[in-house]
């Protein structure tokens, strides 16, 4: 099975991070407004976020996979609730490429595959480069016609 490229775990911690800032202004507040506690409970709170953060961020990394297989694409992933996607070709409507600004500036982008009959009617397979990305894309594509006239079922 394919992994994701490594790069995309700094995407992911500049989530963490940004959460954990967030954290650190709202300790501040309450600190200064509601009950006044001591600045190292501060920095501890920070930290806390921080460091579960980027261990969830590891082990996210650690749980994607994913495979195209003969009929279909297959995707695992997952920390706290192991998620397993399969995707028949049959049922793939069309597939895009994203680039937003976190990725443009890592060097990734994603692939989004829209279905049809599905409550979430996309399957997203982040931090792939843009090469990877768009060979996925044709791939996927190509797939998806070659079973157009396939059973659904």
């Amino acid at each position: 099975m394919e992994t994701l490229n490594p790069r995309v775990r700094l995407g992911w911690l500049a989530g963490v991070l940004v959460a954990a800032a967030l954290v650190g202004g709202l300790l501040v507040g309450v600190r200064r407004f509601v009950v006044a506690f001591s600045l190292p409970l501060v920095v501890a709170g920070i930290l806390v976020v921080a460091v579960l953060g980027i261990v969830y961020v590891v082990l996210k990394y650690r749980a994607w996979r994913f495979e195209i297989r003969d009929d279909d694409l297959y995707l695992e992933h997952g920390v706290f609730t192991r998620v397993t996607t399969v995707v028949p070709f049959v049922r793939v409507q069309h597939v895009d490429t994203q680039r937003g600004p976190v990725e443009r500036l890592l060097g990734l982008g994603s692939v989004v595959i829209y279905t049809a009959g599905s409550r979430g009617a996309d399957v997203t397979i982040p931090g792939l480069t843009p090469e990877r990305a768009s060979e996925l894309q044709g791939r996927l594509r190509n797939l998806a016609v070659e079973s157009e006239y396939e059973d659904a079922v």
